[in-house]
């Protein structure tokens, strides 16, 4: 009976290390809310969290494209010719061969709606010359935009040392927001390359039913697991959500759409302002003048969730040592939502103070007398 009961004991634990090993390799699930106009993050789950970017890499390959387009190094009907390099790539293809010719619009089609390898290869050798060349492009456009826990392998998402975070996706599609000739492409469900003869059909099943997106691309991948980036605007304002990570295909979409109503229903986008009772004159001590006035810079639109009230913070001192210069940093207001701090902006002094000579103090004491 011993026996019996050892080897039970061991096929047990055989039987369970194959399931403990694959749910160590299941990818995280992360998530990101982000309002478009100010660039906010303000839902989801582990946003920053660093996961692999899967084939969510190709935004970048997208919107480096477009950016070239608008500096003018091409036009979205521009022919391009297809580099060696393009033909066989593994993975999803739209079976490129080199020399072949084809527009930069339909390589993006490609790209966006089919999902293919060969087309990122031509367009990242377009925009700069070899696919190596691109990928610096790729991640030094990522630290140019902020995208902090971002980095680039290739032009394709097939390496697993592409990297990113929910967040980060959610900055490089409010960049791809700017370029307005890509949505239609975004929003397409099922085109046609060659004529007829190459059918694409996006994995983004909400194209064909929503026309209220305005983006981005479905994926998946084994490392990387299931991903979405979609766009939404209502009521003049756009919302962008990110999911990365998850375990299916429906549960993507699912927790995309939350995000986005999410979004909709509890927020809203506003302006804060400054009331005059905040902007007394500071003093000045041994100036031309007594005090100087406080202006703000330009102040910035924030994201604020519809249940809280905002509140203002400002910090100033009770005066200030001549000289004092026009646009010197004084003080700083700060905005809140509750208890969170949304930014803070800089106050500073709206006119010179220049620090009083003794000729000058000599005449105002003869003016006193």
């Amino acid at each position: 009976m011993k026996m019996l009961r050892i080897l039970l004991s061991v096929i047990l634990i055989y039987t369970l290390l194959p399931l403990t090993a694959k749910a160590e390799t299941l990818p995280r699930c992360t998530s990101a809310l982000l309002e478009a106009q100010t660039g906010m993050c303000i839902g989801g789950t582990e946003p920053d969290l660093q996961v692999p970017a899967g084939t969510q890499t190709k935004l970048m390959t997208v919107y480096l494209t477009a950016e070239a387009a608008a500096s003018g190094k091409f036009t979205p009907e521009t022919v391009l010719t297809v580099p060696p390099s393009a033909e066989g790539a593994p993975g999803a293809s739209i079976w490129l061969r080199s020399g072949e010719k084809m527009s930069v619009l339909d390589l993006l089609r490609g790209v966006i709606v089919g999902n293919a390898n060969d087309a990122c290869i031509a367009l990242a050798c377009a925009v700069s010359g070899s696919e190596d060349a691109f990928v610096r492009d790729m991640n030094a456009e990522a630290f140019s935009l902020g995208m902090r826990s971002t980095v680039f392998a290739d032009c394709t998402g097939l390496s697993a040392e592409n990297r990113t975070s929910a967040h980060d996706l959610g900055t490089l599609c409010r960049a791809l927001l700017r370029h307005d000739w890509l949505q239609p492409i975004f929003a397409t469900w099922r085109c046609f390359l060659r004529g007829d003869a190459t059918e694409l059909v996006n994995e983004n099943r909400l194209t064909r039913t929503d026309e209220a997106l305005s983006g981005f691309k479905a994926g998946h991948g084994d490392a990387s697991g299931y991903t979405l980036t979609l766009a939404a605007k209502q009521d003049q304002m756009t919302f962008i959500a990110v999911v990365l990570g998850s375990p299916d295909s429906d549960q993507r979409f699912t927790d995309a759409k939350k995000l986005l109503a999410k979004g909709f229903a509890e927020f809203y986008v506003t302006t804060p302002d400054l009331s005059a009772e905040f902007m007394q004159p500071v003093r000045v001590h041994h100036g031309t003048d007594s005090a100087v006035l406080v202006q703000t810079s330009n102040l910035l639109s924030i994201a604020a969730p519809r249940s809280e009230s905002l509140s203002t913070a400002v910090v100033l001192p009770r005066w200030l040592e001549a000289p004092v210069q026009r646009g010197d940093v004084i003080g700083t207001a700060a905005f809140y939502c509750g208890d969170t701090l949304l930014y803070e902006s800089p106050l500073t002094a709206a006119d010179d103070v220049p620090r009083r000579s003794f000729l000058h103090t000599l005449q105002m004491l003869i003016a006193a007398l």
